[in-house]
């Protein structure tokens, strides 16, 4: 006797399965006759034969390479700021920290006539896991009021904590803790792999941060909340300092130039370091100009909630045409001015010569598939977004007009000396962020600036955070 399963699917459509045939009656479905439509649209020509043999057996990457679209991006630039070495961020996604502190150290190696010099991380690092800890614990207590499935609760309890971020974090870290040299507290394991460390503090986190809300619920008084916090925060103190060292109060240095002469010798506080030797205002003589073309332009936009520190900033920027951000950038160039530099890295980028272009792949001749989505259409499709930071130093110019750039990566050493060339239509279809110096920007952009702020979610997919 034949047994049958009746499943429902959607408004009262069934489909009877019984042990010798399936009837389907659903319109939507692969019906027999499309079936055979469908391969019949699939011709076996020698042609398509030998693609699938090549295909099936090696990368596709490999087949699709253009072998001559590297020519046109050598390493000539008509205008690039120097710079000196090559960071490493290895297994962790601090690329928008390196970025920032590139940015830093390309201004201290140029004003002081220093080596290779490098600020520590590690030391920046540190104060991001920490306050990062206490955004998202004050985050957990500001909305208590709220049921576990509320939007904001959610997007909280799915981000605790990330090795992640953008220059508003630099920024608001750097004007609260200031920097160190790297050998005043260098890289260790737990900083180079930051897995490990952030799923266990993150997990820690989230079992305080069920604490804090029954706490809330129960009436605990905003006293007795925020003493419990800050002694949640110091065993999250001691977890990092197991795991990165103790950052430095006071520290002892000598700053010598290239030459080995002495420039500074002294006893500092990160604070004052910074100040003596940079000084500047990272949070307002810098702005984030962004290209995404699903908003309107020559608006002022601000990240709710997305920011490093509770008592900081949340991420705000300009958004702009293209043409108009390559303005200020090859005006900051041209003033030997790097910058914080972020884009959809992984599309077209060719690692074995360091190289991102358009033309490097032909995708669409191999498969005789047309690829035809614009930058806009990417975004909206979530099938681009800026996913790497990175450091924008040079410009290739010819009459007056951008043909390539070049941005100083913290990938270590490999093609390029570690640096990685950018054709100008790769820049126009994969760049989404840059921070200028606001002595580059235009009359116009700094009237935008006056804007108030368009609010938008934290969760909004277009502002993950850069690893």
């Amino acid at each position: 006797m034949n047994k049958s399963i009746q499943l429902l699917l959607g408004a009262g459509v069934f489909i009877s399965m019984g042990s010798q045939s399936i009837n389907a009656q659903v319109k939507g479905g692969i019906t027999p006759d499309m079936m055979n439509q469908i391969r019949t649209s699939y011709h076996a020509t020698p042609t398509n034969r030998a693609l699938g043999n090549a295909i099936r057996n090696v990368s596709i990457q490999d087949i699709a390479k253009n072998s001559d679209g590297h020519i046109k991006l050598d390493n000539f630039f008509s205008d690039e700021v120097k710079s000196k070495g090559i960071t490493n961020q290895k297994s962790s996604g601090r690329c928008w920290l390196f970025s920032g502190l590139n940015v830093l150290r390309a201004k201290m190696i140029d004003k002081y006539n220093l080596d290779a010099f490098t600020f520590s991380q590690a030391y920046t690092f540190f104060y991001d896991q920490l306050e990062k800890s206490n955004l998202f614990l004050q985050g957990v207590i500001d909305t208590s009021d709220k049921d576990m499935d509320d939007k904001m609760v959610e997007w909280l309890f799915k981000h605790p904590l990330s090795d992640g971020g953008q220059f508003t974090g630099v920024s608001d870290l750097i004007n609260k803790y200031g920097v160190v040299p790297s050998e005043v507290m260098p890289e260790t394991y737990s900083t180079d792999n930051t897995r490990t460390m952030a799923r266990l503090i993150s997990l820690k986190l989230k079992e305080y941060a069920l604490e804090l809300r029954q706490m809330a619920k129960d009436r605990k008084t905003s006293e007795v909340i925020e003493a419990r916090k800050t002694d949640m925060l110091g065993v999250v103190y001691k977890m990092l300092v197991l795991n990165i060292g103790e950052p430095p109060t006071h520290f002892n240095y000598t700053l010598r130039d290239v030459d080995g002469k002495v420039v500074s010798s002294g006893d500092y506080t990160p604070k004052s370091f910074f100040d003596k030797f940079l000084g500047e205002d990272l949070t307002h003589d810098y702005v984030m100009l962004m290209n995404d073309p699903t908003r309107p332009f020559g608006k002022l936009y601000e990240i709710d909630y997305d920011r490093h520190v509770y008592d900081g900033y949340n991420w705000t920027y300009v958004n702009l045409p293209i043409d108009q951000i390559k303005k200020m950038a090859i005006a900051s160039i041209k003033d030997n001015s790097m910058m914080y530099f972020s884009c959809d890295v992984g599309k077209a980028f060719s690692r074995e010569d360091g190289t991102l272009d358009l033309d490097n792949f032909d995708y669409s001749d191999l498969f005789g598939v047309k690829f035809g989505m614009n930058k806009r259409q990417r975004i909206a499709t979530f099938s681009s977004g800026s996913s790497h930071a990175m450091t924008l130093m040079a410009v290739n110019l010819v009459d007056g007009k951008p043909t390539k750039w070049k941005v100083e990566n913290s990938w270590g050493e490999g093609p390029n000396d570690g640096h990685l060339i950018i054709s100008d239509q790769w820049f126009d279809a994969y760049m989404f962020r840059l921070v200028v110096n606001k002595k580059y920007i235009t009359e116009e952009t700094k009237s935008i600036l006056k804007q108030k702020p368009i609010r938008l979610p934290a969760w909004d997919p277009m502002f993950a955070d850069e690893e």
